[in-house]
């Protein structure tokens, strides 16, 4: 028998060794793990009071994580933890932390969270372009706070950011709300929610970023005002430096900056607008343009008196770092990119053509 044959029916037989060896801890498992694992599944969802706090430290094994969650009441078999993480082969893959998790959760949902170190049981994404009522209502749909207790805390609450100061007298949080991905214990207060959210800006917009943004003329709560717009005329990453070159040129030369997306904030202060258009309209009229209003840039000059959304760390950095163009213009393309001018002249071609 050739050597080649014999190293293949080597190969052959640690396979079908393994396959076996797996079949039976699986079957050995307490309940047969699918067996155990659905069982945990179908529990109710518990109590906001029924949460377990775990730590994780460094150099924890399976073994150890696993019985201290049967402990506590989180997951049902601490076997069954250890025989589906080695499965997985994800031992090495446990993030050190202080987790809070609901009692009875799925095994395989709790080796999720654990790999991915999300600590915190309320996860919340909120996306870049979104105003503050917008931001309320998705943390209510999160089910952690009431929109109305988020608002509330958006306008009664003393929060004590230095960058905070730099607004001018009447401003509120708008435009200051980073958006990111959030963990919220439960219980958490609406108050304690605005402040992560501000300690989150105060961290991603560094000095550098202030500093490069007041180099262009602006100050601070410009900047972010400036950006916001950005945010929401932006659709390509690659243009938002372009665009935002565009509103300084503008403002600059003295100029009406002419954005839709501030007319749509303002339309949407008026809660009957909101209730038949939605907080950003679209398809806005002659009228629309008219509206009497501070943010209504059509018939203001320079900038509005605030952010009209919450932008995003790409926006802001655009800001700071604009492109150097001659651009006064723009206009969008159906694929939502835009063609710019220097002149209304050829703004005015590039308009006509996107209307063919």
């Amino acid at each position: 028998m050739g050597r080649n044959r014999l190293l293949a029916l080597a190969i052959i037989a640690a396979v079908l060794a393994a396959t076996s060896l797996t079949a039976w801890v699986i079957s050995s498992a307490p309940g047969a793990v699918l067996q155990d694992e659905a069982s945990i599944s179908a529990l109710p969802t518990p109590s906001g009071s029924d949460v377990a706090s775990i730590e994780v430290a460094e150099g924890d094994g399976a073994g150890d994580i696993g019985r201290r969650l049967e402990q506590a009441g989180v997951i049902r078999s601490a076997r069954l933890f250890d025989v589906l993480v080695a499965l997985m082969g994800v031992e090495d893959e446990m993030v050190a932390g202080g987790y809070e998790f609901d009692r009875g959760m799925p095994t395989l949902q709790v080796i999720g969270r654990l790999r991915g170190g999300v600590t915190m049981p309320l996860m919340v994404t909120v996306p870049e372009g979104l105003r503050s009522e917008e931001v309320a209502l998705l943390m209510e749909r999160g089910g952690i706070v009431s929109a109305e207790d988020f608002r509330r805390a958006l306008a009664a609450a003393e929060y004590d950011f230095p960058f905070l100061a730099e607004r001018p007298p009447g401003a509120g949080l708008e435009g200051y709300l980073f958006p990111a991905t959030y963990g919220f214990s439960r219980g958490v207060t609406a108050e304690e929610m605005v402040r992560r959210m501000l300690a989150a800006f105060d961290e991603q917009v560094t000095p550098e970023l202030r500093q490069a943004a007041q180099a262009t003329g602006l100050t601070l709560h410009e900047a972010v005002t400036l950006a916001s717009i950005v945010e929401r005329e932006a659709v390509k990453a690659d243009e938002r430096p372009l665009i935002a070159g565009v509103f300084l040129n503008r403002v600059r030369l003295g100029m009406s900056l002419d954005a839709d997306p501030t007319v749509q904030y303002a339309l949407a202060n008026d809660p009957a607008s909101v209730e038949r258009f939605g907080f950003w309209k679209q398809g806005l009229t002659l009228e629309d343009l008219q509206v009497d209003s501070p943010y209504n840039t059509y018939v203001n000059g320079g900038l509005p008196p605030g952010p009209i959304c919450n932008p995003g760390l790409a926006s802001l950095e655009a800001v700071a770092h604009p492109a150097q163009t001659g651009y006064l213009y723009f206009v969008a393309r159906e694929d939502g990119s835009h063609v710019f001018a220097e002149t209304l002249e050829e703004h005015q071609r590039n308009v006509e053509e996107q209307q063919r």
